[in-house]
């Protein structure tokens, strides 16, 4: 008896795990929903009924749930690379030599579909799912097994004999359109704000706290990499390696192709760009690799990318729209910046009711009207912005686009220098966005780093009349904060808590926190190594400032206008009073070492392993220098993760190192 319920139980799941198998790798359904269902309760009710026959790679074990309140973090056994892109055919033409430079011999390519969704690295050992990684910072991710687990395109189990008995399947996980709809029109029912986009979906679904929840969403995975340990791999081709991913269970893309020439990845390419929108998911390029294992070894990697591959980005989504209204908002520093109020839009999976035309240069440029047909993209894929209107649209009643005389908030008349496209506002002291702006850089993260003083807060002690500049943080009682909108004692106490903490900041920090236009962190930096006093920078004349290094006319003027307001003069002395540090400490600027003499270093990117602030500051205490632009004068360029354009220009230039964090930190030893 107890053989033939063994036998009925193992027959049920290898039936379930065919029909999982056609369903999603093979996206063959073979049989109905009803049926499958009636499989699988026929099998947890006799796995209920006899538990000795529980096993972990039962179909059963999707069906569950488990909470999990916390994702830990777990380092990546294998780095997980970001990928070079490529906006056009002449990007590609440039990779392909620069590959060709460095191998000398003939090169094939594998064409992937680049899925919008999240990454994941899944550890395999003796054909069982061990452990699953989200992508993170590329060093480490957190750890997502038990989600990941309710993914019916991830096999728990591999049945297949002769597989790797230690490998990671690298790959994405995705939402398909029509999941993402089925969706939304539950959560419409439920009376729930439906979700944007199938890629933020798939990504926040990864982390919901109930495993029972990520089964529901119908996520999908797909492998484009294998990495097995020591490289003992059974093929050196990549393409069949992805063909040993699908032998085992994973599901690949469809759309994959063996290119033996550049010409062949370009059709590739085209063909895809016409199929796209016909796809039931988020595509966002192309990625192209070179095949062969041995030459990507050989091509080995950058700081941040493999230079064996190559994700070919399709151009940005360009959609049309109404221009409803433009606002002129006042800056920190009292530049007028044309904000585009628009019809809303779906662009790029996000919902856009705004885009930056910058000045008013721009807005000649265009000739815009209201009410005019705009055509908005999403520069770079992240910000929207108006490319061109649609002037056969126009109505004869619509209204060009003008900018203010005097400023929209305090009414003083804009200026503009000769040399700038903005205008700007010359009420520096009494404009309400200036003066706020102002005492909010002031408590920034970068300045005086006071906690839990937000914008809001500081709104509102300015419209009570409580601050007007930042020497004013330093007189407020509690008494005064505990009538504000949701101010608890403890918060109040926090943010006097965190004023005093402030009083410890050193110079170069307050200098740059009190604002004097185009004195930036490095420029502050300088000046504290010059001026050792808040009192000998206040007494610098325009020839002294302007043999500082990097401080060029434009600057030096800037010191000496603000320093010439009585106003600003009276904050400064307050400040002194209060105890802020407006002179240079014993160990400011203390040079621990000569290593980086005569070096130059610029930071891009994600850093991971420390802020950009501690890396700057790495740089100067080991006696080397920060600039602020990729030029030929640059020696290292340090990169995070998404370097960008920054990268590239390195690249081009060819003569600049790139490292990444950790060799960077070994430089300095």
């Amino acid at each position: 008896m107890s053989e033939n319920i063994q036998q009925k139980i193992e027959s049920l799941r290898e039936e379930l795990h065919q029909h999982n198998y056609n369903y999603y790798v093979l996206d063959n359904s073979t049989i109905s929903d009803k049926d499958f269902d009636k499989l699988l309760n026929e099998l947890q009710n006799l796995e209920t009924k006899y538990p000795e026959y529980q096993n972990n790679n039962s179909p059963t074990q999707r069906v569950g749930g488990t909470i999990t309140k916390n994702f830990p973090a777990v380092q990546h056994q294998y780095r997980m690379y970001s990928l070079d892109n490529s906006y056009d055919f002449h990007d590609l033409e440039d990779w392909e030599k620069r590959i060709i430079k460095t191998i000398n011999e003939p090169v094939e390519f594998v064409a992937e579909l680049k899925y919008d969704g999240a990454s994941i690295s899944i550890l395999y050992e003796n054909g069982k799912l061990v452990q699953a990684i989200t992508r993170g910072d590329g060093y480490q991710g957190d750890d997502i097994t038990e989600n990941v687990k309710k993914i019916f395109d991830i096999p728990l189990e591999i049945s297949k004999k002769d597989i790797p008995k230690r490998f990671y399947f690298r790959g994405e996980i995705y939402l398909t359109y029509n999941k993402l709809n089925t969706i939304n029109r539950y959560r419409e029912l439920e009376g729930l704000e439906p979700f944007m986009n199938p890629r933020n979906t798939a990504s926040g679904s990864l982390k919901l706290q109930d495993s029972a929840e990520v089964r529901k969403r119908g996520l999908c995975a797909v492998c484009y990499q294998l990495i097995i340990d020591d490289n003992a791999f059974p093929t050196m081709s990549h393409y069949e390696n992805l063909k040993l991913a699908e032998y085992m269970g994973f599901k690949i893309s469809k759309y994959i192709k063996e290119c033996y020439s550049m010409e062949e990845t370009k059709e590739f390419i085209l063909d895809i760009t016409k199929k796209r929108k016909n796809l039931d998911f988020e595509i966002d390029g192309i990625v192209l690799k070179v095949n062969s294992l041995q030459q990507q070894r050989l091509l080995g990697y950058t700081a941040k990318s493999p230079r064996w591959a190559s994700a070919y980005k399709f151009e940005a989504e360009r959609k049309e729209t109404t221009l409803l209204s433009v606002k002129f908002q006042v800056g920190r520093t009292g530049t007028i910046n044309p904000v585009a109020e628009l019809e809303p839009i779906s662009l790029g999976g996000t919902l856009v009711k705004r885009a930056t035309l910058h000045n008013e240069d721009i807005i000649k440029k265009l000739d815009l009207h209201i009410l005019d047909r705009v055509f908005v993209e999403k520069g770079g894929e992240i910000i929207p912005k108006i490319v061109g209107i649609n002037p056969l649209m126009r109505s004869l009643y619509s209204e060009p686009v003008t900018f203010p005389i005097n400023c929209p908030e305090c009414e003083t008349k804009l200026e503009k220098l000769e040399d700038q496209a903005a205008y700007y506002c010359p009420n520096y002291l009494h404009c309400h966005p200036q003066v706020v702006g102002r005492m909010i850089h002031y408590v920034s993260r970068k300045a005086l780093n006071i906690e839990n003083l937000g914008g809001e807060t500081i709104e509102q002690l300015y419209r009570e009349k409580l601050i007007e500049n930042p020497a004013d943080f330093y007189t407020l009682k509690k008494e005064q904060l505990l009538p504000l909108e949701r101010m608890a004692e403890k918060s109040a106490q926090n943010i006097l808590d965190g004023i005093e903490k402030s009083k410890e900041v050193p110079f170069e920090k307050v200098l740059f926190g009190i604002g004097i236009k185009h004195v930036g962190e490095t420029v502050a930096k300088k000046l504290v190594k010059n001026f050792s006093t808040i009192d000998e920078l206040k007494n610098a004349t325009l020839e002294e400032l302007c043999q500082v290094e990097d401080i060029g006319m434009k600057i030096a003027v800037s010191i000496i206008d603000f320093f010439q307001n009585s106003e600003n003069i009276l904050m400064i002395e307050r400040l002194k009073s209060y105890g802020v540090q407006l002179e240079k400490g014993e160990n400011t600027n203390e040079v621990l070492s000569n290593v980086l003499e005569g070096k130059t270093f610029l930071f891009t990117g994600k850093l991971s392993l420390f802020t950009r602030e501690q890396a700057e500051e790495m740089v100067e205490k080991h006696n080397g220098k920060n600039i602020s632009a990729v030029s030929k004068n640059l020696n290292y360029l340090v990169v995070g993760e998404k370097a960008g354009s920054k990268l590239k220009k390195a690249q081009d230039i060819g003569t600049i190192t790139i490292l990444d964090e950790q060799q960077f930190l070994d430089l300095i030893g």
